[in-house]
């Protein structure tokens, strides 16, 4: 095969019969090693994050397409394979929809991940297959709306070729961990991605309206807050992605423009979106109970207990001082295993370990404090003498006249 494209590839169609469903999970059964997986989402389309296509493949079995919404579960297929291993390309993507319908493995091989651990520079699938395999992978069809029915027989090859050449990039992949000597690395990660615990959703997701950033007035947030609620119980009941319903930017300018009637509201040019004026009783509404509610948010949202590091010159330069000769031992340590350093060890993990270092400081309270906050066995070997190391340095600085936290 040398190209992904619709002509190289015989006609394929989707599973969405109890009989074909039946016959697909004996054939896979009776296949051998790992089993490539897929999904696909309507992303961009749909509220829902639910698979509306999975993709299976298997030495000796072949590839199977399968329609979620017309099968419902897949517990019977899962109990055929849970066991075996799962290649998939960004499992952290697709275990969440995987899981939704049944399906939820126990071992997995990360193809995207494993790229990072090899210090490919692009970790697409598509990349990462011409480069590996040689073989040009199209992938027009990426981010289409494969809620739709019938799914086009161009979108199906293109689905059929995702996984086809999984297992092979796999065993390329595996090869060269071997050779880097990161097989137990990538196995530690694997199992990680495998067991993360799904992050809670945020307590004022409203927040993430994009512009919102830039209002210092609480009034027209309480009414940008309402108009998120409204457009969001819409999206969730009609399952249609929320800003194909009424845009970000819309939002944002209707609560700014502060319109005195439903009248101005609909005429307001910059309040735009497929809903906007079917919906007009609706977004009246929310701005009217955004300008009278008595709970009105904080200008600011609750951010993280520890500031953001640009602020920490001032607010703590002995923890800004850690920081940055942590980050430079770790800089030098991820060059020499050329892995990149947000896998080396988690940002998030640095910032708190130099904000509230450990007591005593040693390397061995470091890797206690890393294990505490979830990091990995080879991240701790890896890192906690280093990070120690760098800490001790950083607090033998003299601090510079004038520099003192605020």
């Amino acid at each position: 095969m040398n190209s992904g494209s619709e002509q190289s590839h015989p006609t394929v169609s989707a599973i969405d019969t109890a009989a074909g469903y039946r016959e697909a999970i004996d054939r896979i059964a009776s296949g051998s090693g790992p089993i490539a997986v897929d999904a696909e989402r309507a992303s961009g389309f749909r509220y829902s994050q639910r698979a509306y296509l999975v993709q299976m493949f298997r030495r000796g079995s072949g590839v199977f397409l399968f329609d979620p919404p017309a099968i419902g579960g897949f517990q019977e297929l899962n109990a055929a394979i849970a066991a075996e291993e799962w290649v998939l390309h960004a499992a952290s993507q697709d275990l969440p929809c995987l899981r939704e319908v049944g399906l939820d493995p126990q071992r997995i091989f990360d193809t995207e991940l494993a790229s990072r651990l090899l210090g490919l520079q692009k970790v697409g699938l598509g990349s990462v297959v011409e480069q590996l395999l040689g073989i040009h992978l199209a992938k027009e069809h990426s981010a289409a709306d494969w809620s739709r029915r019938p799914l086009p027989q161009s979108w199906l090859v293109y689905a059929a070729l995702d996984v086809e050449l999984l297992i092979d990039l796999r065993d390329a992949m595996d090869a060269l961990l071997a050779e880097a000597g990161k097989l137990s690395i990538a196995r530690q990660e694997f199992e990680a991605v495998l067991r993360a615990i799904p992050r809670a959703p945020g307590r004022e997701p409203w927040r993430r309206l994009s512009g919102l950033h830039a209002i210092k007035d609480v009034r027209i947030l309480a009414v940008a807050r309402e108009l998120w609620q409204a457009r969001d119980e819409l999206a969730q009941a009609s399952d249609t992605a929320p800003g194909r319903l009424v845009p970000d930017a819309a939002l944002v300018a209707a609560a700014r423009a502060k319109p005195a009637s439903k009248r101005e509201l609909a005429a307001l040019r910059e309040f735009t979106g497929r809903a906007s004026r079917s919906e007009l009783d609706r977004w009246w509404a929310a701005i009217e109970r955004g300008r009278s509610t008595e709970e009105l948010p904080a200008l600011r949202g609750p951010g993280e207990r520890i500031p953001p590091a640009r602020s920490w010159s001032t607010r703590n330069p002995e923890a800004d001082r850690r920081l940055r000769a942590a980050r430079e031992a770790l800089g030098e340590a991820s060059e020499e295993l050329e892995l990149p350093l947000e896998n080396l060890l988690k940002p998030s993990l640095l910032r708190r370990l130099a904000w509230e270092p450990p007591e005593p400081l040693s390397s061995e309270g470091v890797a206690s404090a890393l294990a505490e906050l979830g990091a990995r066995p080879w991240q701790i070997e890896v890192s906690a003498q280093r990070i120690a190391e760098a800490f001790v340095g950083a607090d033998q600085i003299p601090e510079e006249p004038g520099e003192t936290a605020s």
